[in-house]
């Protein structure tokens, strides 16, 4: 997988930039979708599929891209199909600050470092090109403004916005309802990018959902019966330790 291409846990964490205070929007929420857009970039690159409510290798091939390629392994030594509830709820260290270091080395965003009560050390994150972020943003409007349906990168990443709650963050108040509104209608124009986002949701609601039939089943799961306790994720990325990621991040 070329580099020239943003990923789709890099846009979604530029989506997620609050380009007046440099944090990030729903940061704990966002951890979550940050693990669900790896899985949608990995199925983008044909490396992963869904397999009902499940979660598939089927080219075990390396992307290029080191973090997606520490999933794709991770997925690889389960052997069998990982239901996306569990693998999305698993604990990760240092998924979100890798990725910003990330944006920072490409240029993307500029660390500002500063303190909290002035004491406790944090480094809060400026975009620097904002043109990127403007024609993420766009493409998200766009959709949600001429009714056509958009590609997949862009339906998976309206899904997954609204999955970690960022519709309040980027169409706010009453003026924004409608908006917001569509962009929950996106979720249903990529089935890979629906059960990720489905997955997000259940796992905020603190429950793995009964097995679903297809994404296309998702949003009639709501309503039925009492949910159980989602089990631990086994095998998720551990990220490697680095000085940058030593920096807190204020959210």
């Amino acid at each position: 997988m070329g580099r020239s291409r943003r990923t789709l846990p890099e846009e979604l964490l530029l989506l997620a930039l609050d380009p007046a205070t440099g944090t990030t929007a729903q940061p704990q929420s966002l951890d979550l979708g940050l693990a669900g857009a790896q899985l949608v970039e990995l199925a983008l690159a044909g490396r992963i599929a869904p397999d009902g409510d499940r979660i598939a290798v089927v080219v075990p091939r390396p992307t290029g891209d080191p973090t997606l390629d520490c999933a794709l392994e991770l997925l690889r030594r389960r052997g069998a199909p990982v239901r996306a509830v569990h693998w999305i709820g698993g604990p990760r260290l240092g998924l979100r600050q890798i990725y910003l270091s990330h944006l920072e080395r490409c240029g993307m965003v500029a660390a500002v470092p500063g303190q909290m009560c002035g004491v406790l050390p944090t480094t809060r994150y400026q975009a620097t090109d904002t043109e990127i972020s403007r024609e993420i943003r766009a493409r998200l409007d766009s959709a949600i403004r001429t009714g056509v349906p958009p590609d997949p990168r862009t339906a998976a990443l309206a899904a997954l916005a609204h999955a970690v709650g960022l519709g309040k963050h980027l169409y706010p108040g009453n003026e924004g309802r409608s908006s917001r509104s569509r962009l929950r209608d996106l979720i249903r124009h990529d089935p890979m990018g629906g059960l990720v986002a489905h997955a997000v949701m259940d796992v905020q609601n603190g429950a793995a959902a009964q097995p679903r039939r297809g994404p296309a089943t998702a949003g009639r799961q709501a309503g039925h019966g009492a949910r159980t306790t989602a089990e631990p994720a086994r095998g998720v990325p551990m990220q490697p330790s680095r000085g940058s990621m030593a920096r807190a991040v204020a959210h």
